[in-house]
């Protein structure tokens, strides 16, 4: 389940959209799009439950430089959670991540009608138990789960493509121990390439929630980004 550390250190409201990116329209939802449409391979960025695009339209222009087209969709129609306003399991009742599964394989069919060949997807938080779900099919060339929530021993044991793993020594969501779990399972699908690493000093949500002046939370962030951008440059080709 969501934890308090999940909605942790919300992003501000009144926060500039930055990026060399546009809004699209893929079926009922609005995503940021970077990247040339000509491009052949894609990534979806799927969110944590705050707004979708802080944080993620930087890190998506920077994967987009590596030659993909990036889609970071609003799962959530304009409606992020905001702490004081709600509460996080109510929230979650109007925008769960099996809605978020299904909002993906429409994205996905889109892209593949544009001629998109190769798809891989990341997710923080709230989007990593959506990747794991895309995982158990066939849609998906590869997956990267950053600091995830909500993912169980049994979504790990149905995944099916080469998955990576990024956790954080400080995390209530999902603690060292059971990404250490994740980790035993995935050594021992011998047809699904994985790597699973819990990154020190770091809290759950340390790679898009964290304040960019503080030069040693954004150093660890990008440590976070190369590996994510290395997962997919192997697999998503």
């Amino acid at each position: 389940m969501a934890g308090p550390q999940c909605c942790e250190l919300p992003p501000p409201r009144d926060h500039p959209p930055v990026g060399v990116g546009r809004l699209d329209a893929f079926h009922d939802l609005t995503a940021y799009v970077t990247g040339s449409p000509e491009a052949k391979v894609a990534v979806i960025l799927i969110s944590d439950v705050f707004v979708f695009e802080y944080g993620y339209r930087k890190l998506a222009d920077k994967v987009a430089e590596a030659g993909y087209y990036v889609v970071v969709p609003d799962y959530f129609n304009g409606d992020p959670y905001v702490p004081d306003q709600s509460n996080i399991q109510d929230w979650l009742k109007n925008h769960s991540p099996e809605k978020g599964f299904e909002d993906s394989i429409k994205i996905i069919e889109v892209l593949k009608s544009r001629g998109i060949s190769s798809i891989g997807a990341g997710g923080f938080c709230w989007g990593a138990k959506v990747v794991v779900e895309l995982a158990k099919g066939e849609d998906l060339k590869a997956g990267v789960l950053l600091h995830p929530s909500r993912v169980t021993v049994d979504d790990i044991k149905a995944v099916k493509v080469p998955m990576a793993i990024l956790g954080a020594e400080i995390d209530r969501s999902t603690p060292p121990e059971l990404v250490k779990q994740f980790e035993v399972i995935l050594s021992e699908k011998s047809e699904v390439d994985s790597f699973v690493n819990i990154y020190p000093g770091v809290a759950h949500g340390w790679t898009v929630r964290y304040d960019e002046t503080d030069e040693t939370a954004v150093a660890n962030a990008e440590v976070a980004h190369k590996k994510m951008l290395e997962w997919f440059k192997q697999y998503v080709v």
